[in-house]
């Protein structure tokens, strides 16, 4: 198994916080999955540029962090969904301020 080099730094917030969010597609799933879009396949049509296996594996880390709760239904062919739990509703403030800061930044630069 892959070991890095330099260990993690977990003895701070903000090395915590990028431990369980860091991650190119983890803010993006998070706001996706409070705005409704519960389904893998929904999840990857809402984040093309990302392809299924990085968001599966992202999906799976915030579930082992307990940010997303996966539920899969017993019927044929399975149904899949993801859902915050309540430490990932904790995290929408912090998201959200991430959003609102890109889209200010975004707005400047076209100006």
């Amino acid at each position: 198994m892959y070991e890095k080099k330099n260990p993690k730094d977990l003895s701070c917030g903000i090395g915590m916080t990028l431990e369980i969010i860091g991650g190119k597609w983890k803010p993006c799933l998070i706001n996706a999955i409070h705005k409704g879009i519960h389904r893998p396949s929904e999840l990857a049509r809402q984040n093309p540029a990302a392809s299924k296996r990085v968001l599966s594996l992202q999906l799976k880390e915030l579930e082992q962090h307990g940010v997303v709760r996966k539920i899969i239904y017993p019927e044929l062919p399975p149904k899949v969904e993801y859902f915050l739990t309540e430490l990932g509703e904790s995290l929408l403030p912090l998201v959200d301020m991430m959003e609102k800061w890109g889209d200010n930044l975004l707005t400047k630069e076209a100006q």
